[in-house]
């Protein structure tokens, strides 16, 4: 019997995933994608005709869109089932015009997780497409095409050929660039902090710390006043004034949406945003589970919101109360609520069944798909069990006019921390013993420690994602093009995780601040993501947001053409001779990175591969240590005299041996950010901090 209706999907992946289970009146086929869009060789949009797109088919699709449509005329029904988003929208809109569907056909269906009865949820509820979503997608790609295929031109003639800047991308460098100022303007500050070793009449001892003076915080600026309140401290009787023992609860996290999930999995993971992506498309999608055939492991992964659906949240406690008890499961569902920008078009991401634990799976999956879905699927089950519950004793101490405060806290109940511990920390190892007001206590011991206040950190890949969520700049389907973009195009680079300007990026970004200042504007690029919503829910008219928009931009255009002095950027000498011709070779950047070539060129043409020298010695044979990447980008040290010396590590080396056990010694930062030379040999437990050496037991 032959089919009787065509369902598209936009990947080959999620075609065969449906095909496996929507039975033979059904024929699935993949769109691959989009299959139109504006053209690359030129800007594809009449600013003089209201900003009308001129849409062509994609170079590669011409086939797939025939077959398509031959398939189409073969059918009683087409139903498009793209990605539950603005631009599955887009695409299904191109995908109807193209097989020439009438606009009032329900030929459009969605579904937030590829299984067998959302699926066939979804066919019984086809609607026509949401046009409102078509145009915010609309105003999206035009305005970055606008932005784009004028200022990439601009900075080609002022700065350097190959350069790009984009209406959302430009705001992330900007913000790097900025956190990297404030870093180096940063002028330390010293305070101290006085700990107490305190006992009672029976030897107890505990901790406690001096945080007040007269009732007001206390704040000792410097080693004079440091000891002038030990001095006091140690003349002063210490009396109990209030002792609080209580329970604390500690609730659950959400579930994961698409930001959230890119921070976990950047801090737990060390997967790169489109790492990340990447892999969770492939569990959203589908994959081959044995006799379970090819089911999709999680809801859609593009989200802002953390909902969750009732059927989710009744088999994830039921799946609780099988496998940890009653006491782990909620009385009554966890509800969580969305911040107020979010779409919440669909639900946050979780696993399609509570059921399929990480364990039961991990034979059918790749080390990158099991350790993904194992965060996912812990956060969620986390997220619909009961609180962690801690006891916790609070002491106030006077000393004179001084007051001290004691704190202790014990896990009493884990709670979600028996699935998924999420690093806060409760617990205060601190033992106080029974205390009552008014009873006197003795000083022990004095420990006044010696501060400066630190710089903030350099964004890391979840912190600037972080960042951009609460700005409300891009949304979850831009984070990981936009990192991608600023690290390729030279404007960042990512060191020890971190990001750091580089001089392209200062340039380029003072360029776009003196003449574009909306562009670059993060309040400005926030207004015009809510702008695109407000499209989304049929409040603004597209094409008149993109009018406001672009009439303001070309006047700064036409100025910027003629006020824009060309800017030199000079080549970094790589600090030796072109073995051919003796002139000095020069670092350049091209479209893949550094390589290093001749000051003569063209005349010269001698080019060489790039290699960053760290400055030391390999501890095996002495050669140099140079920094080298995997193929995946990650840094790794190795020596330049290989595959004679096959010396290489993680951590940059130190250059010094282990006068322990003779192996390398290696750089370490700690979580405080505390530099330490540790031994590589993970068995060796020797190190030092700051040149001095620390115990090893």
């Amino acid at each position: 019997m032959a089919a009787t209706t065509l369902v598209i999907v936009e990947s080959a992946a999620k075609a065969k995933t449906l095909g496996k289970f929507l039975g033979k009146n059904y024929k699935v086929k993949a769109s691959v994608g989009h299959v139109k869009d504006l053209p690359k060789s030129k800007l594809g949009i009449d600013v003089e005709d209201n900003f009308e797109p001129k849409y062509i088919t994609i170079r590669g699709k011409g086939d797939i869109l025939k077959e398509i449509k031959d398939n189409a005329q073969k059918v009683s029904k087409v139903l498009l089932a793209t990605d539950p988003d603005r631009e599955g929208e887009a695409i299904a809109w191109h995908l109807r015009n193209a097989i020439k569907i009438d606009s009032e056909t329900k030929c459009r269906i969605e579904f937030n997780e590829i299984t067998k009865d959302a699926v066939k949820q979804a066919i019984k509820n086809s609607r026509t497409i949401d046009m409102n979503r078509v145009n915010a997608q609309q105003a999206r790609r035009i305005l970055d095409r606008l932005v784009g295929y004028n200022l990439s031109p601009l900075l080609w003639s002022k700065v350097r050929k190959g350069l790009s800047a984009g209406r959302v991308q430009s705001v992330a460098v900007r913000l790097i660039c900025e956190r990297e100022t404030e870093i180096n303007n940063f002028l330390p500050e010293e305070y101290w902090t006085i700990q107490l070793k305190v006992e009672d009449e029976n030897k107890h001892i505990f901790l406690a710390r001096l945080n007040n003076y007269k009732g007001k915080k206390l704040e000792i600026n410097n080693e004079t006043e440091k000891s002038e309140i030990i001095s006091e401290l140690e003349k002063a009787n210490l009396t109990v004034e209030k002792v609080v023992t209580k329970e604390k609860r500690r609730k659950p996290n959400p579930p994961f949406t698409t930001s959230t999930l890119q921070q976990e999995a950047s801090k737990r993971l060390n997967f790169m945003a489109k790492r990340t992506m990447r892999v969770a498309q492939e569990l959203y999608e589908g994959l081959e589970i044995g006799k379970q055939g090819t089911i999709g492991l999680i809801t859609y992964l593009r989200t802002d919101s953390i909902r969750v659906s009732s059927t989710a949240q009744a088999e994830a406690l039921e799946y609780i109360n099988d496998e940890f008890g009653k006491e782990y499961a909620p009385k009554t569902p966890n509800e969580y609520k969305s911040k107020k920008a979010a779409q919440d078009a669909h639900e946050s991401i979780r696993p399609t069944s509570a059921s399929r634990s990480p364990q039961s799976l991990k034979q059918y999956l790749s080390r990158d798909q099991f350790r993904l879905y194992k965060l996912i699927w812990e956060r969620f089950i986390a997220s619909q069990m009961t609180p962690a519950v801690y006891d916790t004793i609070s002491v106030d101490i006077s000393a004179g006019d001084y007051g001290i405060r004691a704190s202790s806290s014990q896990l009493k109940f884990p709670g979600y921390k028996k699935v998924y511990n999420d690093n806060e920390e409760e617990e205060i190892k601190n033992p106080i013993p029974e205390l009552t007001k008014g009873q006197e206590l003795f000083l022990n011991e004095l420990l006044p420690e010696q501060h400066f206040t630190q710089p903030p950190p350099r964004f890391t890949e979840a912190s600037l994602v972080k960042l951009l969520e609460e700005k409300n700049i891009g949304r979850p389907s831009t984070y990981a093009p936009i990192i991608d973009t600023i690290l390729r195009r030279n404007y960042v680079e990512r060191q020890n995780k971190q990001f750091i300007p580089t001089e392209l990026g200062y340039i380029v970004v003072e360029l776009l601040k003196d003449n574009f200042s909306n562009i670059i504007d993060v309040e400005f690029t926030a207004r015009m993501e809510e702008n695109l919503d407000l499209i989304e829910e049929g409040e603004l008219d597209w094409k008149q947001v993109i009018k406001d928009f672009y009439s303001p931009f070309e006047d700064e255009m036409e100025k910027a053409q003629e006020l824009i002095e060309k800017i030199e950027i000079k080549d970094e000498e790589a600090g030796k001779d072109c073995p051919e011709c003796e002139k000095p070779i020069l670092i350049k950047h091209g479209r893949f990175g550094k390589f290093l070539a001749c000051s003569g060129f063209p005349d010269c043409r001698h080019t060489e591969s790039y290699t960053e020298e760290v400055g030391v010695n390999c501890p095996v044979c002495q050669g140099e240590i140079i920094a080298l990447k995997t193929k995946k980008g990650r840094k790794f040290f190795g020596c330049k005299n290989y595959p004679e010396c096959d010396f290489k590590t993680w951590n940059k080396p130190t250059g010094e041996l282990c006068p322990q056990c003779s192996n390398a010694m290696v750089e370490k930062t700690s979580k405080n950010k505390d530099v330490h030379a540790i031994c590589q040999n993970n068995e060796c437990k020797y190190k030092k901090e700051m040149g001095v050496e620390v115990a090893t037991d």
